[in-house]
């Protein structure tokens, strides 16, 4: 079970094996889903009010695919790859290990229960505040390589950060975040009370020995990712429409475009110009992706710290016997 948990026989996981097996957990889960993570972004910073039509490029999940595989290549489904792995360890590493942190300090300052799921809800949240203001930086980057076209304005990510850094100053890695931090507390706290409450349906009493790292992890985790992404879409929504803005001319190649002079132009103007359906274009390749995402990632995190609670036992059992052989 992900989080603290007093009745786990052995040491509880320590800081350092949880940020291990968070950022493993995101490192392996990045490489699946990038591609449906690159597709996301094109349908989230397309401008259009309709979905077939000459302003707008991508109308639809299959369309979006072989249109960008035809005109860019196979290699354009992981275009940003290298910062979004970069953001994916970060990120796995910092929200695991604060989680781990936080249930435990639940447990032993307040009356809570470090295992129910409001417990994980609000520690769920905090954790993931704490990654994001870390890891910011690297998702406007991340974003900013899935949303070029051809030709591309970046070169490389060494390129991007001096080319930004110069033209439009450093607070410009640190777009939208106002909305992001709005967004990841309710989204990541949601994912880890309904992974907590699916979990605790599907596997009332788990294996001893076992914390996971199953079919059950898989698709608990991925009906958790579902409904949280889908009450906290907008808010993601309008973080990348934030975050590309200065970026028009490498956005015109998918459709019309425009700039916001913050989060409340940027609801405005949206709403206006594509109504209800605007805050949430993007959503159906967005919940194939969270389904994938959430679920892989608590799979992953769970395979990785049984990896290592076995790995801790079976060490502790050679000892013990080298021991008694030698008396």
């Amino acid at each position: 079970m992900v989080g603290y948990d007093p009745g786990v026989q052995g040491a509880p996981l320590s800081p350092k094996e949880a940020a291990f097996a968070g950022s493993a957990a995101g490192m392996v889960t990045r490489a699946l889903i990038s591609p449906f993570d690159v597709i996301k972004i094109r349908f989230q910073v397309r401008m259009s009010c309709v979905f077939k039509t000459p302003q707008g490029k991508y109308y639809g999940i299959f369309q979006a695919t072989r249109c960008i595989h035809l005109e860019e290549g196979l290699s354009a489904f992981w275009k940003g790859h290298i910062p979004a792995q970069l953001l994916s360890i970060c990120y796995g590493a910092v929200q695991f290990a604060s989680f781990e942190f936080l249930t435990e300090l639940v447990h032993q300052k307040t009356l809570y229960d470090s295992q129910t799921a409001g417990v994980h809800f609000v520690c769920g949240g905090l954790a993931a505040c704490s990654a994001t203001v870390v890891c910011q930086p690297l998702d406007t980057l991340r974003t900013r390589f899935a949303a070029q076209g051809e030709p591309k304005v970046y070169r490389n990510l060494r390129h991007a950060v001096s080319t930004m850094w110069r033209s439009e100053g450093t607070l410009t890695f640190y777009r939208g975040l106002s909305p992001t931090l709005m967004a990841v507390f309710p989204y990541a706290g949601l994912q880890f009370f309904f992974y907590n409450i699916f979990k605790k349906l599907l596997a009332p009493q788990p294996e001893a020995g076992n914390s996971g790292g199953n079919l059950k992890s898989l698709v608990c985790g991925s009906g958790a990712g579902m409904i949280s992404k889908t009450i906290t879409y907008p808010f993601d929504l309008f973080k990348k429409r934030l975050q590309v803005g200065g970026f028009e001319a490498a956005r015109a190649h998918f459709g019309q475009v425009r700039s916001y002079r913050g989060l409340l132009d940027c609801m405005v103007q949206i709403a206006k110009e594509e109504g209800f359906r605007g805050f949430f274009k993007g959503l159906s390749p967005s919940l194939v992706k969270a389904a994938l995402s959430t679920g892989f990632t608590f799979f992953w995190y769970e395979f990785f710290v049984n990896a290592m609670h076995n790995f801790k036992e079976k060490r502790g059992t050679n000892v013990i016997a080298k021991d008694f052989n030698r008396r």
